[in-house]
């Protein structure tokens, strides 16, 4: 690349590294073309992408951005993921994709500025998607308007048991 390519190539990759809500590298060597594919495919559907770029267009590009905490990663092979969708679910991919192909080996990701290591990612990986969490939500929603009427229904019932023994017992007392 010639050197206005590359400043254009730095600014485009700091836009998209501002922009992100995640940023996690990997060691990708010794994965073949049909894998990186294959990894580039998943991640699109979570609203991921899977990059290679050189590692000091990647440190230039970061300085000023959340991902410069990761900028001590930034050596060998790496591979840069942006998270741009769903962050849970770009971390449960790339941990799939890191146990499919033994050779993709998880480095260290950050998320608004706050590294975090290999471990950090897996525990990520491991929280329900944001579908699942909004449904678990809406079911307790639901269920509260629920249990205020039986409360309500319980309450009038005792109520209505109450008047029909005073009902009786004034009617005993007439006879």
């Amino acid at each position: 690349m010639k050197r206005k390519e590359k400043e254009y190539f730095v600014s485009q990759l700091r836009e998209k590294l501002n922009g992100s809500q995640g940023t996690f590298l990997a060691d990708y060597q010794g994965l073949s073309v049909a894998s990186l594919t294959k990894i580039r495919r998943e991640l699109k559907a979570t609203g991921g992408e899977f990059r290679i770029i050189k590692n000091t267009l990647l440190r230039i590009a970061s300085e000023g951005t959340p991902s410069y905490v990761m900028k001590d990663y930034m050596k060998g092979p790496t591979a840069v993921t942006l998270a741009t969708g769903d962050l849970v679910g770009t971390a449960k991919v790339l941990v799939n994709m890191a146990k499919e192909f033994e050779a993709l080996k998880l480095k260290a990701g950050q998320i608004s500025g706050k590294l975090i290591d290999e471990g950090a990612i897996k525990r990520l990986s491991e929280i329900p998607s944001r579908e699942v969490l909004l449904s678990k939500t809406l079911g307790i929603l639901q269920g509260v308007p629920g249990s205020f009427v039986r409360v309500l229904a319980g309450v009038m019932g005792k109520f209505l048991n109450v008047l029909k023994a005073i009902e009786a017992q004034k009617a005993q007392q007439l006879n």
